[in-house]
């Protein structure tokens, strides 16, 4: 069962679509620093990957993830991980500013690296996993699970890439969140650690706005943080917004916060609309509000008319499999890298030209 009303613990489950044949791809959780890690591991194993082995040094986050995944055998270290031939590729939710100096360790050891978002906190950690990536020949592929692991959200991706709305011209995201303040851990709330919120959840958006749009880069024409409603918490930042302007003339203006209250059937009322030269899209990805629990809503207008589809159950999490068969064929069709490394170069970019509103 999903847990819908705590985002830090969202891991979404979708039907065995396997890519593989058991024991070809072979796969190790470690440093599970973060909810986000079960949804990783869950696409990567409906798609036919097989969970070896995990790492942890706290032995209760171990215990925890061994009682979904008892297939799992508990490695001593780190190294004794990345000594394993036979694993292909490391999955790992560590604290924010930890993923890019872990990837960079994971790639020198011959594995693919697959990290949750945000994959780094300075812009000085991705220009040392370009330089991993280049020397290593390795992948650094980021869980950016608001449209990866979202169905509408991949939907729209096929809409927008079928022509459905003609150019796109403008991305609006929102993504808010439920805070769940006394369940979150100390790193969650100093800058250093996680990075600030736009760095944080706004990775996501600025992905999104890449995909829809097709720009390749993008500059931040605004961006503006605060702290509202967490004065005890000074590093902590609760509200965000960024605008960019991409390469190709399209517009986005994103906005995250920490402000999901406690009446909302889910840990947030995530929502898109994509503006094109012949129709929109709007999604609601996981309720809509006073109408439906329900998540995988898509709203489509064009020249025809109007359109409400719920897709949920019937797009599936085509990522995994496909970031699978990148590993062992060395392709790149569920993601470039080009694609991950500036989704995360423009989250950092935000976060740093963020002027302080509250």
């Amino acid at each position: 069962m999903t847990q819908k009303s705590d985002g830090m613990n969202y891991a979404p489950q979708g039907k065995p679509s396997p890519v593989v044949k058991p024991g070809e791809f072979v796969f190790a959780a470690a440093h599970l620093d973060h909810g986000h890690i079960y949804g990783m591991c869950n696409g990567l194993l409906e798609a036919g990957a097989d969970l070896k082995w995990v790492y942890d040094p706290d032995p209760k986050k171990v215990e925890a993830f061994r009682a979904k995944y008892p297939q799992a055998g508990v490695a001593r270290s780190l190294d004794e991980i990345l000594a394993e031939s036979a694993v292909t590729l490391v999955a790992a939710a560590a604290v924010p500013c930890d993923r890019g100096p872990l990837g960079c360790r994971v790639m020198a050891a011959g594995k693919d690296y697959f990290t949750d978002k945000t994959p780094f906190t300075s812009l000085s950690q991705l220009d040392l996993a370009k330089a991993a990536v280049a020397r290593t020949g390795r992948k650094y592929m980021v869980y950016f699970s608001e449209r990866l692991h979202v169905e509408s959200a991949m939907h729209a991706t096929d809409l927008v890439a079928g022509g459905a709305i003609g150019r796109v011209i403008q991305v609006i995201g929102l993504g808010p969140h439920r805070l769940g303040k006394a369940g979150r851990p100390a790193w969650f709330f100093e800058k250093a650690s996680y990075g600030g919120i736009l760095c944080d959840i706004g990775s996501h958006q600025f992905e999104q706005f890449l995909t829809y749009t097709g720009a390749t880069d993008a500059t931040v024409t605004q961006a503006a943080v605060g702290n509202y409603a967490n004065p005890d918490k000074p590093e902590f930042e609760d509200f965000g917004e960024a605008s960019l302007l991409g390469d190709n003339g399209s517009s986005n203006y994103i906005r995250v916060d920490w402000f999901t209250p406690d009446g909302l059937g889910t840990w947030g009322d995530g929502r898109t609309v994509i503006l094109g030269t012949k129709g929109y899209i709007e999604l609601r990805k996981y309720i809509d509000v006073g109408r439906e629990k329900t998540s995988d809503h898509v709203y489509l207008v064009d020249e025809k008319g109007e359109q409400h589809l719920n897709v949920a159950g019937q797009v599936g999490f085509r990522f995994f499999g496909q970031l699978i068969l990148d590993c062992l064929n060395r392709t790149e069709k569920a993601m470039t890298q080009a694609h991950a490394f500036k989704a995360a170069e423009l989250c950092l970019r935000a976060q740093l030209a963020a002027r302080k509103i509250a």
